[in-house]
């Protein structure tokens, strides 16, 4: 009992941290989607490759941020990572003075975007080690549940409550992500420093991918789904002339966030591998709920189902991956395997971005339904091996 409350005490200001951080980033793909189509003229490939560049450029920092984690400490990356966040906002908000000049304002987003991913990388790579560190790896699964629940939860509440803010102007909407990288800052302030390792020799980046890079693809595939999502359901609500694209926001977090209060335990219970499956398989569903949707109920219940099913994938796979490694290299381990969770929310963008000029919004959970099932044929074929 004494041991949970001490955990809970270590771990709650890094959840809050990291949810301040993910709240800004809901924020942008709430309002980011529109404001590039709708104010400043562009079109679906733009609105895409603005949105995953992001990703790329937390992708690029991975290995960066993995080594000032590991060398640095977790504490140090976790703060640069909110200081990057302050400064992103800032671009934002410039962004959003500059539309009587769109493509100086899409500069500005494209900068923003940039920072904003830089610092995702630092973040979430400095928290998820840092609270590692300070219980133990024995509770390596907690913490990436706790995170994912924060970051998720983020989302999920940071990008429809930006389709309300935006209704009193898009300035006011992206003044939110300074304000909030400042929380993200004080909650974790006192929190103590983990010590770092520097008598280890670290094992260089490109072959800790390789090690962990079966976990890796089958996260990329999957994440796939999420990008879909988060990038053009409020596009193809929009489209189809149909209310409730926040719900669709909020449905997926919420299931998210709710599988994964209540089934947290079921990785270690049944095993990484097996509810990967299941949970991949329930993505799939979702995604083609919303590929053949005809009323908007239906898109929002394949957005609960690809929330639900989304929710554990990372943990399941992820508590696999850091086993790999030893502690010491524990920073770039989980920069290496999140990595392709970056790669696939940057490719993701552009591509369906294409696929919705090319055919249709729809047809883009189609992508997304066949992109998990490749994730589950990863899994299944490294299995039989």
């Amino acid at each position: 009992m004494a041991e949970t409350i001490s955990i809970k005490r270590l771990l709650t200001p890094i959840v809050i941290t990291v949810l301040a951080v993910y709240l800004t980033i809901g924020v942008s793909l709430g309002v980011l989607p529109k404001f590039i189509k709708q104010v400043l003229g562009f079109g679906d490939l733009t609105v895409g490759v603005i949105l995953g560049i992001q990703a790329l450029a937390t992708l690029l920092t991975r290995a960066y941020s993995g080594k000032i984690t590991d060398t640095l400490g977790s504490k140090t990356s976790t703060q640069r990572g909110v200081m990057l966040v302050l400064v992103a906002g800032i671009f934002y908000l410039l962004a959003g003075m500059a539309t009587a000049l769109p493509v100086l304002s899409l500069c500005l987003l494209a900068l923003s975007r940039i920072i904003h991913g830089i610092a995702e990388s630092m973040l979430a790579t400095g928290a998820l080690t840092w609270g590692i560190g300070l219980v133990g790896q024995h509770n390596s699964g907690k913490v990436m549940t706790w995170n994912g629940i924060a970051m998720y939860a983020g989302i999920a509440i940071g990008a429809p409550f930006s389709l309300w803010l935006v209704q009193f102007g898009t300035v006011l909407a992206f003044a939110t992500i300074p304000l909030l990288s400042l929380v993200s800052w004080f909650s974790t302030r006192e929190l103590p420093v983990v010590k770092v390792d520097g008598i280890h020799v670290r094992t260089p980046f490109y072959k800790v991918i390789g090690k962990v890079s079966i976990q890796g693809l089958a996260l990329a595939f999957s994440s796939i789904a999420f990008a879909c999502i988060a990038s053009f359901i409020s596009l193809l609500f929009t489209k189809k002339q149909w209310d409730g694209a926040s719900l669709g926001f909020i449905c997926f977090g919420g299931s998210y966030i709710l599988t994964r209060v209540f089934f947290s335990a079921y990785p270690d219970r049944f095993g990484g591998f097996k509810v990967a499956i299941v949970s991949i398989i329930i993505e799939v569903a979702g995604q083609l709920c919303i590929g053949f949707s005809t009323t908007n109920w239906l898109a929002i219940a394949g957005c609960t189902l690809t929330g639900t099913g989304f929710s554990l994938v990372f943990p399941s796979l992820g508590v696999l991956a850091i086993k790999k490694v030893p502690p010491q290299m524990r920073g770039t381990a989980l920069g290496a395997y999140a990595a392709f969770f970056d790669l696939a929310l940057g490719i993701a963008g552009p591509v369906a971005g294409l696929i919705a000029g090319w055919f249709s919004y729809q047809a883009i959970y189609i992508f997304g339904a066949i992109s998990c099932l490749l994730a589950v044929i990863i899994l299944l074929f490294k299995q039989h091996k």
